[in-house]
């Protein structure tokens, strides 16, 4: 028998298992349940005891949790097994109209490009039971998205969709995994925790068996399937009681590892709120002292020497390691490397083959839906699709086919395959749920039997759908001008019982982020009021009062931007959250401009981090770096040392600069002069303090 026979066979068996039980409202003994139960009825004992057995782990691990009332004398046979309706059904959540209103926003801007997307769908179907379908509602044009927890291509889309049952299942898994660090690919073997999604990245938590300690790996970095390393049913207990995922989501570049050591690194007053409000929580801040006011002193803990090194020469003239001693070291030689390699770097010969591509790059087209999303578990679809054939039985209504496969996004083909399986779950005496057939003006005649109505009140969301619906919203946000998630994420996490981030994905906070600036320009959007921004240019060093026209939260690579018309520039602009330093919605209205679209850049520079510009540098990279290089930027040249040179665009020098500070040395700019001969003289200013 072909395994997709017997996976048909089995949801034929789970569907009809829970329809008897709940048809019959009290505790049956197992002998019913093979007499009765469609599927069972012609196994032997031991392999019915196989099967049921199977099937309640199965059901178990969808959230659809039997009640077993075993004997004082332990005969299993006479066991009594009942499911009761909280088991099954999902509570009602009474949404209000602005919750689901931002509900209706947030999952429209994520259909079809969001690595969860199937799922979400589905999960969509069940908390808006009775309501009009929020995917229809029209797109919004308040918020855009650049970065959408896209699952990456169909490789990567499968590893997460393996690795999302490995953890629910507690399955050891074990991958070939290449280690940037030490350019080397080996087989790991790991208990995998939680997923997490970062920066435009997922990662996996999880205990490597070769190490005996807890790792974090990125999925784009595992290579080949990944596979079970067992066929037992369960191969750990769980992770352990204090693993605790936000640890490993609130963490800095330079926390990553084991972060044993603590600097403290000294801030001028210029950026002092910048460094508070965003870094502050990686460690703690204090008044540098009376002789400085405004200055701070930044304490954190770190692991990576030289990342923590590349984020203060970021910041320029207006940071300065205070300690320790080795790290004020590592400054020091970054800055003496940096300026060497500009005054007298002469690149390898390049190696004779054509360009790299950087690993990973995968195409978005935009508008398409994602080549693969995980699929939930059939049982969702399938019971989803129940509830929607007897409601419109229930009231005489004919479905077009065509607007299920669309609203469900499944082809006519698995639509009827759907139906041929509904149509034979039942338990004996001829106790249907319903029968259902598409006629040849391609409409769904529905005859719902006299037990569907068990079916017709929404089920419990399946582990997969509450973490994508939860993932959803986390990803979003309070950035939705229509209205806060927040309050709709408590009742969704309150129907649940559990909030699902807790129980295998954590999506963490992006980057350039400010929740109270956000606010304000959520309202200013909605009011159709002038926004008044004090906004720092880090790459020039400069603040500056902008009194402009808000259209837009959007968010990209490096966060969330407020997209605005400045009228003093007569242009669209992009103001990233987290550098302005104040903000103030004025009473003065505007009229929404027709040619504006805030969102147009939500497929270019906000999801690929290229602006589009008319210059382009030609930068080398040290072959230490050379591997990070190629995984991120453009690779023009593989050099024979191992080096690589990568095109940069760029719109400032001084952007290009800062770009070029934060590599620490390993990033020398060839071309243009011009922006060459601007890294080294800010190397010369940041040297001179080490020379005296």
């Amino acid at each position: 028998m072909s395994s997709v026979a017997k996976d048909t066979e089995k949801l034929i068996r789970q569907l009809s298992l829970i329809s008897y039980l709940m048809a019959e409202r009290r505790p049956v003994t197992a002998l019913e349940i093979r007499r009765d139960v469609e599927g069972y009825s012609t196994m032997n004992a031991d392999a019915f005891a196989r099967r049921f057995y199977a099937d309640r782990s199965e059901l178990d691990s969808l959230g659809i949790v039997l009640t077993v009332e075993r004997p004082v004398d332990g005969v299993a046979e006479q066991e009594n097994y009942s499911l009761r309706p909280e088991n099954f059904h999902l509570p009602a959540i009474a949404f209000t109209d602005g919750e689901l209103a931002a509900l209706q926003t947030a999952l429209s801007l994520l259909d079809g490009e969001f690595a969860y997307a199937e799922p979400l769908r589905l999960a969509l179907q069940q908390i808006s039971w009775g309501r009009a379908n929020p995917l229809r509602s029209p797109q919004q044009r308040s918020v855009g998205l650049g970065i959408t927890a896209s699952a990456g291509g169909h490789d990567l889309s499968q590893r997460l969709a393996k690795i999302e049952t490995a953890i629910f299942r507690n399955k050891t898994i074990t991958f070939d995994y290449y280690t940037m660090a030490r350019d080397a690919t080996g087989t790991r073997k790991v208990d995998p925790y939680h997923l997490l999604f970062q920066g435009g990245q997922f990662y996996l938590l999880g205990h490597s068996h070769e190490r005996g300690a807890l790792r974090v790996f990125r999925l784009s970095r595992i290579q080949g399937k990944v596979a079970y390393a067992t066929k037992s049913e369960h191969d750990f207990k769980g992770r352990p009681a204090d693993f605790d995922p936000r640890a490993y989501a609130n963490r800095a570049v330079w926390q990553f590892g084991d972060a044993d050591e603590t600097a403290e690194i000294w801030v001028s007053a210029r950026i002092a709120w910048q460094i508070e409000r965003h870094f502050g929580h990686f460690g703690e801040v204090r008044p540098a002292g009376a002789d400085q006011p405004g200055d701070i002193v930044f304490t954190t803990r770190y692991a990576d020497r030289r990342q923590l090194a590349a984020w203060a020469l970021r910041l320029g003239e207006h940071a300065r390691v205070l300690g320790p001693p080795e790290l004020e070291r590592e400054l020091a030689d970054r800055i003496e490397l940096l300026h060497e390699r500009h005054l007298e770097l002469e690149p390898a010969p390049p190696v004779l083959t054509p360009a790299q591509e950087p690993a990973e790059v995968v195409a978005e087209t935009p508008g398409r839906r994602a080549e693969a999303g995980i699929r939930p578990e059939r049982i969702a679809r399938l019971v989803t699709l129940a509830s929607i054939l007897i409601q419109a039985g229930g009231a005489g209504t004919r479905l077009r086919a065509a607007e299920i496969c669309e609203r469900m996004q499944i082809s006519d083909a698995e639509l009827r395959e759907d139906l041929n399986v509904l149509n034979v779950v039942n338990f004996g005496g001829g106790s249907y749920v319903l029968y259902a057939e598409i006629d040849d003006d391609g409409e769904i005649e529905v005859d719902p039997e006299p037990y569907s109505d068990h079916f017709a009140r929404p089920a419990r969301l399946l582990p997969v759908e509450a973490k994508a619906l939860i993932a959803a919203i986390d990803l979003i946000g309070e950035h939705l001008p229509e209205g806060s998630l927040a309050s709709t994420r408590e009742k969704i996490v309150e129907a649940l019982g559990a909030d699902p981030m807790e129980q295998g994905l954590h999506v963490a906070n992006a980057g350039g982020d400010d929740s109270a600036i956000a606010r304000l320009a959520s309202e200013a959007i909605m009011r159709r009021r002038l926004l008044r921004l004090d906004y720092y240019k880090p790459n020039e060093d400069e603040y500056s009062v902008r009194v402009v026209e808000p259209y837009a939260l959007v968010n990209g690579r490096e966060g969330w931007y407020v997209a605005c018309f400045d009228p003093d520039r007569d242009a669209v602009r992009h103001f990233r959250l987290d550098r302005i330093r104040q903000a103030a919605v004025t009473d003065t209205e505007f009229t929404a401009r027709a040619e504006v679209d805030p969102a147009a850049e939500v497929d270019g520079w906000l999801r690929t981090g290229e602006v589009q510009a008319s210059r382009v540098a030609r930068v080398w990279v040290s072959p230490d770096r050379a591997r990070w290089a190629r995984e991120e930027r453009r690779v023009a040249a593989e050099l024979q040392d191992g080096s690589v040179i990568v095109e940069l665009t760029f719109k400032g020098i001084d952007f290009l600069v800062r770009d070029v500070l934060a590599e620490g040395g390993d990033a020398v700019v060839l071309e243009p002069e011009d922006a060459r001969a601007a890294v080294l003289a800010t190397a010369a200013r940041l040297r001179a303090p080490a020379i005296r």
